[in-house]
């Protein structure tokens, strides 16, 4: 995958469990639309996360969709990074919330969330995913058991590379 759209919490936690530079290891750029920039930015959002969108990498960029679809039943933040990935083509959209990835999924776009993210970025021997996955708990992400479980998994049969 080269190119990107970002929903605001896989950033978000990236960024809280410190893997936020595996991103353009895994892409040549990470597209996000203007609410998730200001998302990014709310002043009760963690000091981390916020200095890291106002000095955002080379490999970042700000981009707004020419249109949105307001039939997907979506929060602002998702409704543009799905308009937009489709405008644009992107590879991916990455994205947490399930109603978002059902409605990024329905519009035809493949989606990676913060446990995929971090999976891959194991499978490519970037990090090692259970203290990143440990660092991840820290965090307050809503996690579902089952999909951390199952990654751990196929992250210990996964060759050592």
């Amino acid at each position: 995958m080269s190119v990107v759209v970002s929903d605001t919490s896989p950033l978000h936690y990236l960024i809280l469990c410190g893997a936020e530079n595996v991103l353009p290891k895994l892409f040549r750029q990470v597209i996000i639309p203007p609410t998730v920039f200001r998302e990014l930015q709310q002043p009760n959002t963690p000091t981390p996360v916020r200095q890291w969108a106002s000095a955002l990498p080379d490999w970042v960029a700000v981009q707004s969709p020419k249109t949105t679809n307001l039939t997907l039943d979506v929060d602002a933040g998702e409704l543009e990074a799905i308009c937009l990935a489709q405008e644009i083509h992107a590879d991916a959209v990455l994205m947490d919330d399930r109603a978002g990835r059902n409605a990024a999924i329905q519009c035809g776009l493949a989606v990676v969330g913060t446990i995929g993210l971090l999976e891959q970025a194991a499978a490519r021997g970037l990090i090692e995913l259970p203290p990143a996955l440990a660092r991840l708990r820290q965090t307050n992400a809503r996690l579902d058991p089952d999909l951390i479980r199952d990654a751990l998994a196929r992250d210990k049969a996964r060759p050592q590379k």
